[in-house]
């Protein structure tokens, strides 16, 4: 066979080219792939056992968690029964036959159960005035719906403010305004949020959120207080 000549400058023939066109040089790599396995059977043999094993082990992880789940939520109703009516200490303890939240928690930890339970535990907690114990529930919670997330940051800000730690409270505040704003609780949120400025003695910033408020939520609820309260803090401040 003519070997064909590479022109000057051109560029040399591709690897993959020459196999192609090499019957030889395919024999070869297949060969040297060949040696590789059967002198590595265990090696390859062990890679694939992992992997089979990793696959089977995710899996099984996922259908737990979801039995768990299933399971949680059963056992949750009553306790959710319970926060309804106002029973707060059997909701968080349980009957002695039902299960609390507390116990969901400590049972199913990692679940969606577990993790609503979350957030009724540090409402009840807020309501109870253990404020530090409401933080610790509340930040262990999250969701994906707009209305309950937002309502949980309030919540956290509530307790900050309470245990007088203004900066947590601001941000959680902040977090919860700005968490898919909306006409119906967006501006109780930014009135949390201008009362938490104003008691850390940011009053600009507090006017300026009053003032958002009157910008942004003409029909709101919290209009008219918002702009009694703006009128004020600009008096105070002009005073200063």
């Amino acid at each position: 066979m003519a070997t064909q000549k590479t022109k000057k400058g051109s560029p040399a023939p591709h690897t993959s080219n020459e196999l192609l066109e090499n019957p030889e040089a395919i024999a070869d790599r297949l060969g040297r792939g060949e040696t590789f396995l059967k002198e590595n059977t265990k090696l390859v043999g062990g890679i694939i056992g992992f992997g089979i094993l990793l696959i089977v082990g995710i899996v099984g992880f996922q259908i737990h968690k979801a039995n768990q789940n299933k399971t949680a939520q059963g056992e949750m109703f009553q306790a959710v029964y319970y926060f309804e009516q106002d029973s707060v200490d059997f909701a968080l303890n349980g009957d002695g036959v039902e299960p609390g939240f507390l116990e969901i928690i400590d049972e199913y930890g990692g679940t969606d159960a577990a993790n609503l339970s979350n957030f009724y535990v540090g409402s009840i907690y807020l309501s109870k005035g253990e404020f530090q114990s409401a933080v610790d529930h509340l930040t262990n919670f999250s969701s994906s719906d707009f209305l309950v997330q937002a309502h949980a940051y309030a919540l956290t800000g509530d307790a900050y403010l309470e245990l007088g730690e203004l900066d947590n409270a601001i941000s959680y505040y902040k977090d919860a305004a700005g968490y898919k704003s909306n006409e119906f609780f967006t501006p109780k949120y930014l009135s949390k949020l201008a009362i938490a400025y104003e008691e850390a003695g940011e009053i600009n910033q507090a006017i300026a959120t009053y003032e958002e408020i009157e910008n942004k939520y003409a029909d709101a609820y919290e209009f008219s207080e918002a702009r009694k309260q703006k009128a004020r803090l600009e008096g105070l401040a002009s005073s200063n």
